[in-house]
């Protein structure tokens, strides 16, 4: 088979409805957030989406793909929206109960990593290899956008230069040029981003325009998040962690006792820190990230994120949903 029919054939595969399965829990889950005060929503693998009201008990909801699902997010008890594999896209407006497609794009063959939306219209879902996707009508249209300011100094450059001796292969340029976004964080209208090479980057004003902060830092950063207090914390490869008290013009390594790699960071109403990462990592910082104490599960399965729930964490894992007592392990 040549490559140009394997091309046209992916353009042409139909989605699969995620399979209804009896041990749905115990399979690989990658995000976890709550669904207004309705309960909670966790989202994984091939398609799988759970919904639950105590964190303990969990019915599968109707998903019309089966692509890995990396992301989910709600703006309130009734419209959500998640992201994965084949440039997937998901809408709910019924609490997550059923789900349609707004896009599905298995020829491009790069994932979604994280959706965010503003309002029920207004939103954005970024991914690998520079992916970024905004719309305006709630997902009934999503539109590929490019920003040149999240492009490094050098590629600028060379984009000028391409941009006047070569149009066409500039668009095809543009495409190679940026590295993955893996995670944004939102605080009104200000958005970080952060992803490979020490990507990370902030827009004051709702994602109209960009600046790239310089790196500090040249591996993979997975997540980041702005503390109630103010400070940023970001986490990424082999137990990178870094944290800013001057809104990322300066970076701090912290100090930790575990190098798995890092997925998550999440805080709850106490304003105790956690982290999430491979191997059952499990860290927990009660100074507004300066320290951290050793959690990590001894089952040493990944954990991808999590969510406080009372005195237990509720934690998306390589091996389904877990509902563990802070502090003590299983």
């Amino acid at each position: 088979m040549l490559a140009e029919d394997f091309d046209v054939d992916m353009a042409n595969v139909e989605p699969k409805a995620a399979v209804m399965a009896p041990l749905a829990t115990k399979a690989l889950f990658t995000d976890v957030v709550t669904v207004g005060e309705r309960g909670y929503a966790a989202v994984g693998d091939r398609g799988l989406i759970m919904l639950s009201a105590d964190g303990q008990r969990w019915q599968q909801s109707v998903v019309p793909v089966q692509a890995l699902l990396t992301s989910v997010y709600f703006i309130d008890a009734d419209y959500g929206w998640a992201v994965g594999h084949d440039a997937t896209i998901l809408h709910t407006q019924d609490g997550g109960v059923t789900w349609q497609l707004q896009q599905f794009l298995p020829e491009t063959d790069k994932p979604l990593m994280d959706i965010y939306f503003f309002n029920r219209q207004q939103g954005m879902a970024v991914g690998a290899y520079g992916m970024f996707y905004t719309t305006e009508d709630g997902g009934k249209n999503w539109q590929a956008t490019f920003h040149l300011s999240l492009v490094s100094a050098d590629d600028q450059d060379f984009l000028a230069e391409l941009a006047e001796t070569d149009p066409e292969g500039y668009l095809l340029e543009r495409e190679s040029v940026l590295p993955h976004f893996n995670r944004v964080t939102v605080q009104g209208e200000q958005i970080l981003m952060v992803g490979e090479a020490g990507f990370v980057a902030v827009s004051d004003d709702a994602g109209q325009n960009w600046r790239r902060l310089e790196e500090f830092y040249n591996g993979s950063l997975f997540d980041i998040h702005r503390t109630a207090t103010g400070s940023l914390l970001v986490a990424g490869l082999r137990g990178n962690v870094f944290r800013s008290s001057d809104d990322g013009d300066s970076w701090q390594e912290i100090e930790l006792p575990v190098s798995a790699t890092l997925h998550s960071i999440f805080e709850d109403d106490a304003g105790h820190i956690y982290l999430t990462g491979n191997a059952g990592a499990l860290l927990q910082s009660q100074d507004n990230g300066q320290r951290f104490t050793d959690l990590s599960q001894p089952d040493g399965r990944a954990i991808l994120n999590g969510l406080p729930l009372a005195k237990n964490l509720i934690l998306v894992t390589e091996t389904g949903i877990k509902l563990t007592p802070i502090g003590k392990s299983e």
